[in-house]
């Protein structure tokens, strides 16, 4: 798989304390991304599982769903408000 294969889960809506900072993740990539250049910590356990789950997905050696619910424990980790959104 490439990187900017679109490889989707259902949504994820990130809610930084910023109202002007919010996420809505659908894809390896954009969760990759939002991990990166939004959260302020970069050294949570449930974070590097995150990061990890990113590349992993993209390789084709994970399920989307694991990354999400990943997204969702990292997003708790670091004090970001996590709304799973249900298809």
């Amino acid at each position: 798989m490439e990187w900017g294969t679109s490889i989707e889960f259902a949504p994820v809506i990130l809610m930084f304390k910023d109202p002007d900072r919010v996420f809505c993740l659908r894809t390896a990539k954009e969760a990759a991304n939002a991990l990166i250049k939004e959260f302020h910590t970069d050294d949570g356990e449930e974070f590097l599982l995150a990061i990890k789950l990113c590349l992993d997905v993209i390789e084709g050696k994970a399920d989307p769903e694991q990354l999400r619910a990943a997204i969702i424990r990292a997003a708790d980790e670091a004090g970001v408000a996590a709304i799973a959104v249900l298809n």
